[in-house]
């Protein structure tokens, strides 16, 4: 058996769950491979933007390694077509790619409307509205752990904080920049993302920062043997 190692650090992201599905859905569900896709279809297609009708193609599925990691094609059809089924998912023919194929939506009342619009030959997807299965953005913490060094109460505070006051690309950045650098420290990043804060992302690698911050307040022979 394949141990789990724990849930990280941080906030969770929240897995949308129409209602009914914990009182109506799951107890109905008396399936292993059933259940997972019907789990992941609802994470994946909770993804989309708003506004966007949301879909998946049977090809969203094969190339997700985590989804696949569990299922091998022929599992998953057999889920697919249990999931149809059962009525959590919708699905209905198009010719995509020139190649005829079903998509999916979930049973709710936006996808049976875009299941009655398909239908009817009112609506129909385009490249630009398929949906992308993005893997889970690993949180601050996380990123402190695998790149930096073990977690204390002291860093955790502050990797918090800059949770809420930098993007989460800057810190994925950041952290990568450092890493590069051999430079692993929370300081050095924050380094960083101080310097892309007050002057703008236009440097986009920044050689040592903390160096040249230091140096804004030292001057003449002895400036450049500041060390960060």
């Amino acid at each position: 058996m394949n141990e789990f190692k724990g849930f990280p650090h941080g906030q969770f992201s929240r897995l949308p769950l129409p209602p009914g599905f914990l009182t109506h859905l799951l107890p109905l569900i008396d399936d292993l491979n059933e259940l997972k896709l019907t789990l992941f279809c609802l994470h994946a297609l909770g993804q989309r933007p708003n506004g966007a009708v949301p879909y998946l193609r049977r090809r969203h599925l094969l190339s997700d390694d985590g989804l696949m990691a569990s299922f091998s094609p022929e599992a998953l059809d057999e889920a697919l077509t249990r999931c149809v089924a059962r009525g959590t998912l919708l699905t209905v023919d198009l010719t995509l790619d020139e190649t005829p194929e079903p998509i999916y939506f979930v049973n709710t009342p936006r996808g049976r409307s875009a299941v009655q619009q398909v239908a009817h030959g009112h609506w129909r997807p385009a490249d630009e509205d398929e949906v992308e299965i993005l893997p889970e953005r690993p949180n601050i913490y996380t990123l402190y752990e695998q790149n930096i060094g073990l977690l204390t109460a002291l860093i955790a505070e502050e990797l918090r904080d800059a949770e809420a006051e930098f993007p989460a690309e800057w810190l994925e950045d950041a952290i990568k920049i450092a890493v590069d650098s051999n430079k692993r420290s929370w300081r050095y990043v924050r380094g960083i993302l101080t310097r892309w804060k007050n002057e703008g992302r236009h440097h986009e690698t920044p050689a040592r920062p903390d160096l040249e911050d230091g140096k804004r307040f030292v001057s003449g022979k002895y400036a450049d043997f500041v060390e960060s």
